[in-house]
């Protein structure tokens, strides 16, 4: 049986992973850890949590020692928005983690999963059904960041041996973690606005195009890969996975079609339309397809119909604002 260890637990993807993991491989093998000392009582109460600074080497590394760890799900990361607001601290978080995961899986010889980004590509790169291969000339902190981890995974592989997987993530839509500074996020905080009943003030252009998924798959795609049999695996790092692509205006015309009266205007942002406009609309993904076997369940319309219904769900329980 596994040991897992969820760095960056309590973020957007580690608060919904964590607990498909505990399920999959039995939650006392399901270590959570957050730089934050407080979980939500329910990520506490499924499994152990430890409060664990990823920059901290001597305390990672007493963590995979203490509960005999073999699998890494490193998380932990400042997104692109976020990111950009202060570069030092993004490079210091994203990547001296990652090296100080690295370094402890070598040593304790671990299976590392890291999650790259279409921020790992740039404006030189083709938008429409971006190549796996390609130009990676990113503009932002958290987009150099990932194109450096994408290449220190392969790098420790290839070196040591470890055993490095990872995807890149499209923007992601999920009813549970809040957004958390990313660029895409206008895709999630519409359908807050939306089943409240108030207009919603979208960041992007109406046309701006953007490779999306939402969370199911990303959770899926993660299991998957790790599960996968390294026989299979021509690549390591860095499988493109898609899902879906739309824009803003596509959208808000899906949520209107479920939620009549529905409106929404556009007060641009300048930062975050530059980002947005120097990442893939869609990604070509035949890679991940063709070495293991990655298949996309839900498209834009299933993912509307459940993000309004899980977040109304959640406002009539009192759980939402």
């Amino acid at each position: 049986m596994k040991r897992i260890l969820v760095t960056g637990a309590t973020g957007q993807i580690g608060s919904e992973l964590t607990p498909a993991l505990r399920q999959r491989y039995d939650a006392d093998n399901v270590v959570a850890a957050g730089h934050r000392a407080a979980p939500s009582p329910a990520l506490r109460a499924a499994g152990p949590f430890v409060a664990l600074d990823v920059r901290d080497a001597k305390a990672l590394a007493e963590v995979v020692r203490q509960y005999e760890i073999d699998t890494v799900y490193h998380l932990a990361a400042l997104l692109s928005a976020v990111a950009e607001a202060d570069p030092p601290r993004a490079w210091e978080i994203n990547m001296q983690g990652l090296v100080n995961v690295l370094e402890v899986a070598r040593q304790y010889r671990c299976a590392v999963f890291f999650p790259s980004s279409i921020a790992a590509f740039g404006p030189d790169a083709p938008r429409a059904h971006t190549p796996q291969v390609t130009s990676q000339r990113p503009r932002t902190i958290y987009g150099v960041t990932k194109v450096a981890g994408e290449l220190l995974c392969d790098y420790y592989h290839q070196r040591y041996g470890v055993d490095t997987r990872g995807v890149r993530y499209p923007g992601l839509i999920s009813h549970v973690a809040k957004p958390g500074g990313g660029t895409t996020d206008y895709a999630v905080e519409i359908f807050y606005a939306a089943v409240a009943g108030r207009p919603f003030r979208c960041p992007l252009r109406p046309d701006t195009a953007l490779a999306m998924m939402y969370m199911e798959d990303a959770l899926r795609a993660a299991i998957e890969l790790m599960e996968a049999d390294p026989a299979s695996l021509t690549d390591r790092n860095a499988f493109n996975v898609a899902a879906m692509s739309f824009t803003p205006a596509e959208i808000a015309a899906a949520i209107t079609a479920q939620v009549p009266g529905f409106t929404m205007t556009y007060e641009i942002d300048p930062l975050r339309q530059a980002i947005a406009e120097g990442w893939p609309e869609s990604l070509d993904d035949s890679a991940a397809r063709q070495q293991w076997g990655w298949q996309p369940a839900y498209d834009l319309t299933a993912t509307v119909g459940e993000m309004l219904a899980k977040l109304a769900a959640k406002r009539a329980a009192g759980k939402e604002g």
